[in-house]
């Protein structure tokens, strides 16, 4: 018997929450087939299969928080695939498998190699331990199928890179490889396929069940008079967060008003374009373009202060946070690199981000290490916010609604669509004038953006 042990699949993470399990006990489960989904403060993840085996045990039920490096599976007999202890035996890595021949190219396009990833979690690490009152172990309801057989999309790395930058979604694809592998024909048929029109429009639905700190509560008049929700994976990750965030960083703030016409009118323009018809293009796009052209030219705005070292860290590479209320909370992907994008690839990894954190299949890469943040409160019909600062970065800009309003052109007043932006910046490393100057910069890049973006 081996047991499979829960791994850290982010950085430092010290536990995950059991979202549902995809085996019961007694199953016999192949190598790489999904075994549970869970919930860290980051990311909803779904663990493969180390190895092949019988399940004799599940350690844990649905709402159950389990440490980083406690068992979670019992496993008997099977091949290992991956990293397994004896039962009642020190932890002890598994032998490394013979290593097999290289794959040809076509073969690298097809095939899926069973890595498994974030073991070797350090034994000293802190860690907690927490168990929320559930009904014993069960198994969960089988998941609706998706189209590939896998929740989680059978590919390889070069395709999924693909289809993130040109904001595929592989869970709506049926692969055509073999064994039902996606390859990059199936994307490039995706984006050649027609964009369906938009469904009419249907009344509002009566007030009812809403999502609220990672839980559906009820609505106002069918509720009860007070309700204790348990506080937990992305709720409470955020709620530690800007709590220390609040309480550690001196926030300060600088707002600015702006003539967004030409921004509105370029953004038209976009959606005109060939290259730019399968993308979704949206003011937020300009934006990100304007910030991270705004950080080229003030590169102390990326950074962060090192409170430990006493030092203060500035980054020449842009890893653009996207503030997105899902239903399992507040997240902020991000996307890497971002000030290296141009607008057509920066407009595809924007929607990808966006998609994924809404449906909660964010990776835990995604959330680690962002360097500047964009908080949209437009969409929500609000002119503007001073957002808390995400622990370890230097600044964030929240981006009002753009809507007509009397502006002063020469000596007339005219019509002009605008936008407010605000940001707060940590006033440790960041001062007024340079937070001033870099607020400026995307300002006027926002009122005439089209020569920095369009290549003559």
């Amino acid at each position: 018997m081996s047991v499979f042990l829960l791994p850290d699949v982010g950085e430092g993470l010290v536990e995950a929450e059991i979202v549902s399990w995809k085996v019961a006990v007694g199953d016999v489960v192949t190598l790489n087939q999904p075994l549970v989904e869970i919930e860290t403060a980051k990311a909803v993840v779904e663990l493969p299969s180390p190895y092949a085996g019988t399940v004799t045990t599940l350690h844990g039920a649905v709402g159950d928080v389990i440490e980083v490096g406690h068992p979670l599976v019992d496993f008997d007999g099977g091949e290992s695939g991956g990293p397994t202890v004896p039962a009642a035996a020190p932890a002890t890595p598994a032998p490394a498998p013979k290593a097999a021949p290289a794959p040809t190219a076509e073969a690298a396009e097809t095939e899926r190699t069973p890595v498994l990833v974030g073991y070797g979690v350090s034994p000293d690490q802190a860690r907690r331990h927490r168990h929320h009152a559930a009904a014993p172990a069960a198994p969960a309801a089988a998941p609706a199928p998706v189209a590939s057989g896998l929740l989680v999309p059978r590919t390889t790395p070069p395709v999924r890179l693909y289809a993130r930058q040109h904001g595929v979604d592989l869970r709506t694809l049926t692969g055509t490889g073999r064994d039902g592998i996606i390859t990059r024909a199936d994307v490039e048929r995706a984006l050649a396929a027609p964009v369906p029109s938009p469904a009419p429009a249907t009344p509002a639905a009566p007030l009812g069940p809403t999502r609220f700190a990672g839980h559906e509560i009820a609505g106002w008049d069918a509720g009860p008079r007070e309700e204790r929700l348990a506080v937990r994976g992305v709720a409470r990750a955020m709620a530690e967060a800007m709590t220390t965030s609040a309480f550690s960083a001196p926030h300060a703030a600088a707002w600015v008003r702006v003539d967004a016409t030409k921004t509105m009118e370029l953004v038209a323009s976009l959606r005109q374009r060939p290259a730019f018809a399968p993308l979704r293009i949206s003011p937020l796009l300009i934006v990100a373009l304007a910030l991270c052209d705004g950080a080229r030219h003030f590169p102390g705005i990326n950074s962060s202060f090192d409170a430990a070292a006493g030092e203060v860290i500035v980054r020449r590479q842009v890893n653009l946070g996207i503030a997105v209320a899902s239903p399992r909370g507040l997240l902020v992907p991000n996307i890497k690199g971002a000030d290296r994008m141009g607008p057509s690839e920066l407009a595809a990894a924007l929607t990808g981000t966006i998609e994924r954190a809404r449906t909660a299949a964010s990776t835990p890469d995604e959330m680690l290490h962002t360097t500047l943040t964009i908080t949209n409160v437009g969409p929500f019909h609000v002119d503007g916010a001073v957002p808390i600062l995400p622990p370890g970065t230097g600044a964030i800009v929240a981006v009002g609604q753009i809507a007509r309003r009397p502006w002063v052109v020469g000596d007339t007043v005219v019509p002009r669509e605008t936008v407010d932006l605000s940001m707060a910046f940590d006033h440790r490393q960041i001062d007024g004038a340079l937070a001033s100057a870099f607020l400026a910069h995307v300002g006027q890049f926002l009122e005439d953006p089209a020569p920095a973006i369009i290549a003559p």
